[in-house]
């Protein structure tokens, strides 16, 4: 059984993360069915373990430096000087009383690096508007826990004063804020932890039956929330979290049946309509607010300074509604419901530079701010691809195959949670899964699991590059079995070689030698194999490389900075030198690799 962490360390963070993610996991479908505010969308739950998920992911990424870089107090004969470490030396080593310590010694992360990894990954990982709001509560906590003070604040007091300050500036960056929501229920465990005093366990303690005393008070706040019979979604998982924090420093989880979730009368099953005292649900009909306001949400990281920001505000308050910025030091997540879009992220290009933009439109089944829960039951597909791409090209070309595509950035991998999260969006009983990357292949091995756990057929095919996944899909029959489908889509890809040109950032060693910072790089089926000097020259004797084994189909995915006529002299060079072997080009946009090849 793990060590109980006894103050506020960086090992009680990565604790707490990890157990707010599994709290949240358990609690997600209960927490997405009573989501009625501020749009009766019924993702909260999913929002904010996606959020949680890219904060404890953060957290992990520091961890893992620390014990990949940090090695200390070796011997003057040990590794750092390649000297060799004698028995004699071994035993020595060994003997009591000596002080010193010799051998690798991994320092863990410091708090400040914990908290700040923390905050930074809910503040790019931040998804809705509870997500949002809860990735400010984070930061909030990071500024006072990070704070260079002198003293560190590792003890009950420090997280008071955490938050207190994470409370504070969440209701800040709400530009209009309502009580009996997330916001209130965050402000009654500041109150609650301020009364409490001792360690960091009852302090924890005290925010969690404070947040929950509120969590229960919330239908009387908000009249939506009374007509619908439910607690405010957001409320409640911020209830999961704070009860995640209370089982770090105490080793046991807070009693689950005493979160108020539900009113008895109101709850409804969601795949029959009726309600769970057996009834029809045929009672009568919520009131409904007049206007079912905006269409769209738009959520987008912004670089940008302060007074940019303080503009953006004002301007996004007067197009819109659920307004809210987070964030700070150049970097800010901005979410809000607006009817124009287009004008919402010009209004961030205005401001800055936006990037990572998500745009949802808000159906016909997803009331805004009304009370209703019981939403039409959208029936299942029977087969769906969902398919991870590089660039936003590449996704519209899959989702015209009829693909749900999840946009992986450069640098950007999605979390497993993201494609579980696609997985459901497809809405299906069968899901073909392609991850369209090797490095993928354990993310996407995760997310096939859990969404089998949900009673999803999942079939994961380990595409390597998204060339294969275009093969795989080139092939795929929705209307044959569905071990037939997986096997042909399996073939297709297999049956695939990949390649891509990209220019080296580095000096470093490959199969191929030694490459310089600035080298153009040809890679195939991810080794090494060309460097050279010119984009087109490397790619041409990539593809020479490619073809000497055989091929019918060569499939050129360009980049947005790949040279403007390479595509024609690489077809020109196809027709030439190889009949009966024909080519296709796609635009892939800001994909990362310059150019992907694919062989079949």
């Amino acid at each position: 059984m793990p060590q109980v962490p006894q103050t506020l360390d960086a090992s009680a963070v990565r604790a707490w993360c990890g157990l707010a993610l599994e709290a949240l996991g358990r609690a997600r479908e209960e927490i997405d069915a009573i989501n009625v505010y501020p749009v009766a969308d019924g993702d909260t739950g999913t929002n904010l373990y996606l959020t949680v998920e890219s904060a404890a992911a953060a957290v992990e990424a520091v961890f893992a430096a620390h014990a990949a870089m940090s090695v200390v107090g070796t011997t003057p004969e040990g590794p750092e000087s390649g000297g060799p470490v004698s028995e004699g030396a071994a035993s020595e080593r060994s003997a009591p009383g000596r002080s010193v310590s010799y051998g690798p010694v991994i320092e863990p992360p410091t708090l400040a690096d914990a908290v700040r990894a923390m905050a930074h990954g809910a503040l790019i990982g931040a998804r809705g508007n509870s997500g949002t709001i809860l990735a400010q509560l984070l930061r909030g906590m990071a500024q006072v826990l990070a704070a260079d003070t002198g003293t560190a604040r590792t003890d009950g007091p420090g997280l008071r004063l955490a938050l207190r300050h994470a409370a504070d500036a969440a209701r800040q960056a709400v530009a209009h804020p309502v009580e009996g929501t997330v916001l209130t229920v965050a402000s009654a465990a500041a109150d609650a932890a301020s009364g409490a005093e001792g360690d960091c366990a009852l302090v924890a303690r005290a925010a969690y039956e404070g947040a929950r005393a509120a969590l229960a008070a919330t239908p009387g706040q908000l009249a939506v929330l009374e007509r619908a019979g439910v607690v405010d979604a957001g409320g409640r998982g911020l209830v999961a979290v704070l009860g995640a924090l209370v089982e770090t420093f105490t080793g046991a989880a807070p009693a689950v049946g005493a979160v108020p979730v539900l009113a008895p009368h109101a709850r409804v099953q969601a795949e029959t309509g009726e309600c769970a005292d057996g009834g029809t649900g045929a009672g009568p009909a919520p009131a409904r607010d007049d206007e079912s306001g905006p269409a769209f949400e738009v959520i987008y990281l912004l670089e940008a300074d302060d007074t940019a920001v303080a503009r953006l505000r004002d301007r996004l308050d007067a197009l819109g509604d659920s307004l809210v910025v987070v964030g700070g030091d150049g970097l800010w997540n901005v979410h809000v419901h607006v009817d124009d879009a287009g004008a919402a992220v010009e209004a961030g290009v205005e401001a800055g530079r936006p990037h990572r933009i998500r745009i949802t439109h808000f159906g016909p089944a997803d009331a805004h701010t009304t009370g209703s829960t019981v939403r039409p039951v959208r029936e299942r597909a029977q087969r769906a691809v969902v398919a991870v791409v590089p660039g936003e090209g590449l996704a519209r070309l899959y989702a015209e195959a009829g693909a749900t595509t999840v946009l992986a950035r450069p640098g950007e991998p999605p979390a497993s949670g993201e494609l579980v999260d696609a997985v459901r969006r497809a809405h299906a009983l069968e899901v073909v899964l392609l991850p369209n990357d090797a490095e993928l292949r354990h993310t996407a091995a995760a997310a096939a699991e859990q969404a089998r756990t949900e009673g999803v057929r999942v079939a994961l095919i380990p595409t390597r590059s998204a060339v294969q996944g275009i093969a795989a899909l080139a092939v795929h029959e929705p209307e044959r079995r569905f071990d037939e489908d997986v096997v042909a889509m399996t073939s297709a890809a297999g049956a695939t070689r990949y390649a891509e040109v990209e220019v080296a950032e580095r000096q470093s060693w490959t199969m191929a030698g030694i490459c310089q910072a600035g080298d153009v790089l040809g890679l195939i089926d991810g080794d090494v194999a060309v460097i050279g000097s010119d984009i087109t020259a490397t790619a041409e004797s990539v593809l020479n490389r490619m073809l000497s084994a055989g091929g019918e189909m060569v499939t050129l995915v360009l980049g947005d900075e790949a040279p403007p006529t390479i595509a024609d002299h690489l077809e020109a060079r196809v027709r030439e030198s190889y009949l009966a072997v024909d080519t296709v080009v796609y635009r892939g946009g800001h994909q990362g690799a310059l150019l992907l090849i694919g062989v079949e």
